[in-house]
Protein backbone atom coordinates (compact mmCIF):
# COMPACT_ATOMS: atom_id res chain seq x y z
CA UNK A 1 0.00 0.00 0.00
CA UNK A 2 1.73 3.07 -0.96
CA UNK A 3 1.52 6.31 0.87
CA UNK A 4 0.35 8.07 -2.32
CA UNK A 5 -3.03 5.96 -2.34
CA UNK A 6 -3.60 6.82 1.50
CA UNK A 7 -3.36 10.29 0.27
CA UNK A 8 -6.18 9.84 -2.35
CA UNK A 9 -8.40 7.57 -0.29
CA UNK A 10 -8.44 10.82 2.64
CA UNK A 11 -9.00 12.91 -0.46
CA UNK A 12 -11.66 10.83 -1.34
CA UNK A 13 -13.13 10.53 2.19
CA UNK A 14 -13.34 14.45 3.39
CA UNK A 15 -15.04 16.66 1.30
CA UNK A 16 -13.04 19.75 2.57
CA UNK A 17 -10.09 18.02 0.27
CA UNK A 18 -9.88 19.82 -3.23
CA UNK A 19 -6.99 17.69 -4.33
CA UNK A 20 -4.17 15.20 -3.37
CA UNK A 21 -1.69 17.52 -3.09
CA UNK A 22 -3.48 19.24 -0.30
CA UNK A 23 -3.53 16.55 1.39
CA UNK A 24 0.34 15.50 1.27
CA UNK A 25 1.26 19.12 2.28
CA UNK A 26 -1.22 20.08 4.66
CA UNK A 27 -3.24 17.04 6.53
CA UNK A 28 -1.81 15.90 9.64
CA UNK A 29 -4.01 12.21 9.51
CA UNK A 30 -1.40 11.47 5.99
CA UNK A 31 1.71 12.81 7.96
CA UNK A 32 1.01 10.88 11.18
CA UNK A 33 0.82 7.42 8.77
CA UNK A 34 4.38 8.44 7.16
CA UNK A 35 5.65 8.93 10.56
CA UNK A 36 4.45 5.43 11.76
CA UNK A 37 5.22 3.81 8.85
CA UNK A 38 9.03 4.79 9.73
CA UNK A 39 8.61 4.01 13.37
CA UNK A 40 6.94 0.63 12.65
CA UNK A 41 9.62 -0.58 10.33
CA UNK A 42 11.93 0.73 13.24
CA UNK A 43 9.91 -1.19 15.87
CA UNK A 44 9.19 -4.74 13.88
CA UNK A 45 13.80 -4.51 13.66
CA UNK A 46 14.26 -3.87 17.35
CA UNK A 47 14.88 -0.84 17.19
CA UNK A 48 13.15 0.41 19.92
CA UNK A 49 14.62 3.58 20.78
CA UNK A 50 14.35 5.29 17.53
CA UNK A 51 11.04 3.90 16.24
CA UNK A 52 10.08 5.91 19.82
CA UNK A 53 11.56 8.96 18.79
CA UNK A 54 10.04 8.78 15.31
CA UNK A 55 6.68 8.11 16.62
CA UNK A 56 7.38 11.20 19.45
CA UNK A 57 8.45 13.73 17.16
CA UNK A 58 5.07 12.60 14.76
CA UNK A 59 3.51 13.31 17.75
CA UNK A 60 4.69 16.43 18.58
CA UNK A 61 4.28 17.74 14.71
CA UNK A 62 0.44 16.40 14.40
CA UNK A 63 -1.03 15.85 17.54
CA UNK A 64 -1.73 12.41 17.36
CA UNK A 65 0.04 9.85 19.41
CA UNK A 66 0.53 6.26 17.79
CA UNK A 67 2.59 3.90 19.03
CA UNK A 68 5.79 2.34 17.23
CA UNK A 69 4.10 -1.23 17.62
CA UNK A 70 0.52 -0.33 16.86
CA UNK A 71 -0.68 -2.49 13.78
CA UNK A 72 -2.60 0.20 10.95
CA UNK A 73 -4.53 -1.78 8.04
CA UNK A 74 -5.01 0.11 4.50
CA UNK A 75 -6.63 3.08 3.75
CA UNK A 76 -6.47 4.03 7.35
CA UNK A 77 -9.04 8.01 7.22
CA UNK A 78 -7.87 10.31 10.31
CA UNK A 79 -10.10 13.23 10.36
CA UNK A 80 -8.37 16.05 11.97
CA UNK A 81 -6.39 13.83 14.53
CA UNK A 82 -5.66 16.07 17.71
CA UNK A 83 -6.22 14.27 20.66
CA UNK A 84 -5.83 10.77 19.09
CA UNK A 85 -3.65 8.16 20.68
CA UNK A 86 -3.11 4.50 19.84
CA UNK A 87 -1.61 2.28 22.40
CA UNK A 88 1.56 -0.39 21.89
CA UNK A 89 -0.81 -3.37 20.87
CA UNK A 90 -3.32 -2.02 19.01
CA UNK A 91 -4.27 -3.27 15.39
CA UNK A 92 -6.83 -1.34 13.07
CA UNK A 93 -8.26 -3.20 9.53
CA UNK A 94 -8.66 -1.76 6.41
CA UNK A 95 -10.58 1.03 5.22
CA UNK A 96 -11.46 2.25 8.76
CA UNK A 97 -12.04 6.08 10.02
CA UNK A 98 -11.43 8.04 13.34
CA UNK A 99 -12.10 11.00 14.02
CA UNK A 100 -10.25 13.63 16.54
CA UNK A 101 -10.27 12.67 20.43
CA UNK A 102 -10.34 8.80 19.86
CA UNK A 103 -8.65 6.80 22.39
CA UNK A 104 -7.11 2.79 21.59
CA UNK A 105 -6.25 3.06 25.05
CA UNK A 106 -5.47 -0.42 27.91
CA UNK A 107 -7.03 -0.36 31.00
CA UNK A 108 -4.06 -0.23 32.92
CA UNK A 109 -4.80 -3.77 34.28
CA UNK A 110 -3.98 -5.84 30.95
CA UNK A 111 -0.16 -7.86 30.20
CA UNK A 112 0.64 -8.97 26.77
CA UNK A 113 -2.76 -7.84 24.24
CA UNK A 114 -3.78 -4.81 25.84
CA UNK A 115 -5.34 -2.85 23.44
CA UNK A 116 -8.42 -2.63 20.93
CA UNK A 117 -8.54 -4.60 17.63
CA UNK A 118 -10.94 -2.74 14.88
CA UNK A 119 -11.94 -5.12 12.03
CA UNK A 120 -12.44 -3.33 8.93
CA UNK A 121 -14.86 -1.16 7.53
CA UNK A 122 -15.23 0.64 11.58
CA UNK A 123 -16.05 3.86 12.02
CA UNK A 124 -15.34 5.45 15.78
CA UNK A 125 -17.02 8.74 16.04
CA UNK A 126 -15.36 12.06 17.72
CA UNK A 127 -13.73 12.02 21.53
CA UNK A 128 -14.30 7.80 21.76
CA UNK A 129 -12.62 5.91 24.49
CA UNK A 130 -11.96 2.05 23.57
CA UNK A 131 -10.65 0.76 26.38
CA UNK A 132 -9.00 -2.79 27.05
CA UNK A 133 -8.08 -5.75 24.31
CA UNK A 134 -11.10 -5.35 23.15
CA UNK A 135 -12.73 -6.45 19.29
CA UNK A 136 -15.19 -4.47 17.26
CA UNK A 137 -16.77 -6.17 14.40
CA UNK A 138 -16.19 -5.01 10.60
CA UNK A 139 -18.09 -2.20 9.71
CA UNK A 140 -19.07 -1.43 13.32
CA UNK A 141 -20.21 2.32 14.18
CA UNK A 142 -19.47 4.25 17.44
CA UNK A 143 -21.00 7.39 18.21
CA UNK A 144 -19.45 10.07 19.67
CA UNK A 145 -18.33 10.21 22.96
CA UNK A 146 -18.73 6.87 23.69
CA UNK A 147 -16.48 4.49 25.95
CA UNK A 148 -16.10 1.61 24.99
CA UNK A 149 -15.27 -1.63 27.22
CA UNK A 150 -16.41 -4.65 25.30
CA UNK A 151 -16.45 -6.83 22.14
CA UNK A 152 -19.01 -4.92 19.73
CA UNK A 153 -19.79 -7.04 16.86
CA UNK A 154 -19.76 -6.51 13.48
CA UNK A 155 -22.23 -4.50 11.76
CA UNK A 156 -23.85 -2.63 14.54
CA UNK A 157 -24.10 1.07 15.77
CA UNK A 158 -23.12 1.57 19.53
CA UNK A 159 -23.27 4.90 21.15
CA UNK A 160 -23.05 5.75 25.52
CA UNK A 161 -21.24 5.02 28.31
CA UNK A 162 -20.59 2.42 28.41
CA UNK A 163 -21.60 1.81 24.82
CA UNK A 164 -24.49 -0.28 23.97
CA UNK A 165 -25.98 -1.87 20.90
CA UNK A 166 -28.37 0.19 19.26
CA UNK A 167 -29.02 -1.18 15.78
CA UNK A 168 -27.62 -4.59 14.38
CA UNK A 169 -28.19 -5.57 11.12
CA UNK A 170 -29.50 -2.44 10.21
CA UNK A 171 -31.93 -3.42 12.58
CA UNK A 172 -32.83 -0.64 15.46
CA UNK A 173 -32.48 -2.33 18.91
CA UNK A 174 -33.99 0.32 20.70
CA UNK A 175 -36.42 2.88 20.38
CA UNK A 176 -35.86 6.36 17.85
CA UNK A 177 -32.55 4.91 16.71
CA UNK A 178 -30.62 7.05 14.49
CA UNK A 179 -27.30 6.81 12.85
CA UNK A 180 -26.21 10.57 12.22
CA UNK A 181 -24.05 11.46 14.50
CA UNK A 182 -26.16 14.76 15.34
CA UNK A 183 -28.40 13.21 16.56
CA UNK A 184 -27.54 9.42 18.40
CA UNK A 185 -29.95 7.84 20.41
CA UNK A 186 -29.76 8.52 24.49
CA UNK A 187 -30.13 5.01 25.59
CA UNK A 188 -29.60 6.07 29.43
CA UNK A 189 -32.36 8.76 29.19
CA UNK A 190 -34.86 6.38 27.39
CA UNK A 191 -34.03 3.94 30.11
CA UNK A 192 -34.91 6.59 32.76
CA UNK A 193 -38.11 7.67 30.95
CA UNK A 194 -39.08 4.15 30.93
CA UNK A 195 -38.60 3.57 35.00
CA UNK A 196 -40.34 7.02 35.83
CA UNK A 197 -43.04 5.40 33.83
CA UNK A 198 -42.99 2.06 35.87
CA UNK A 199 -42.82 3.68 38.88
CA UNK A 200 -45.31 5.96 38.81
CA UNK A 201 -47.77 3.10 37.64
CA UNK A 202 -46.87 1.10 40.78
CA UNK A 203 -47.74 4.59 42.60
CA UNK A 204 -51.09 4.81 41.03
CA UNK A 205 -51.80 0.94 41.81
CA UNK A 206 -50.43 1.64 45.97
CA UNK A 207 -52.99 4.31 45.81
CA UNK A 208 -55.90 2.60 44.27
CA UNK A 209 -56.12 4.34 41.54
CA UNK A 210 -55.37 1.40 38.66
CA UNK A 211 -55.81 1.85 34.70
CA UNK A 212 -58.51 -0.67 33.16
CA UNK A 213 -56.87 -3.61 31.74
CA UNK A 214 -57.68 -3.82 27.65
CA UNK A 215 -60.17 -6.76 28.74
CA UNK A 216 -62.05 -4.63 31.65
CA UNK A 217 -62.70 -1.30 29.09
CA UNK A 218 -63.85 -4.29 26.22
CA UNK A 219 -65.85 -5.21 28.72
CA UNK A 220 -67.50 -1.49 29.83
CA UNK A 221 -68.13 -1.13 25.97
CA UNK A 222 -69.94 -4.60 25.42
CA UNK A 223 -72.60 -3.54 28.43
Amino acid sequence: MSLLEDARNIQRKDPAARNVLEVILLYPGFHILVYHRVAHWLYEHKHFFLARWVSQHGRHKTGIEIHPGAKIGKCLFIDHGMGIVFGETTEIGDNCTIYHGVTLGGTGKDTGKRHPTLGNNVLIGAGTKVLGPVFIGDNARVGAGSVVLRNLPANCTAVGVPAEVVRINNKAIVPSDDLDQQDLPDVTAQRLTELDRRISAIERAAQGDIPPTAEQLAKRRKN
